[in-house]
């Protein structure tokens, strides 16, 4: 299947975010992911299915000061 990650065009057999986070190698750094525009609870990861040309943001929390 083809996505949209994070502004990128990828392309993946992913089902769901899970498994496309663990192709990716991103998961540790991932705190929030959001399909086309709308939040995914982390604990719905391993059963939200993606389909076809999906538009997926990882989004990452970064402190500043």
């Amino acid at each position: 299947m083809h996505f949209m990650v994070n502004g990128e065009k990828k392309e993946s057999d992913a089902k769901t975010i899970q498994t496309l986070l663990d192709e990716l190698g991103i998961e540790s750094k991932v705190m929030a992911a959001a399909v086309n525009m709308n939040v995914v609870k982390k604990e719905l990861w391993e059963s939200f299915q993606l389909n076809e040309n999906d538009k997926i943001e990882f989004l990452q929390f970064v402190g500043g000061g």
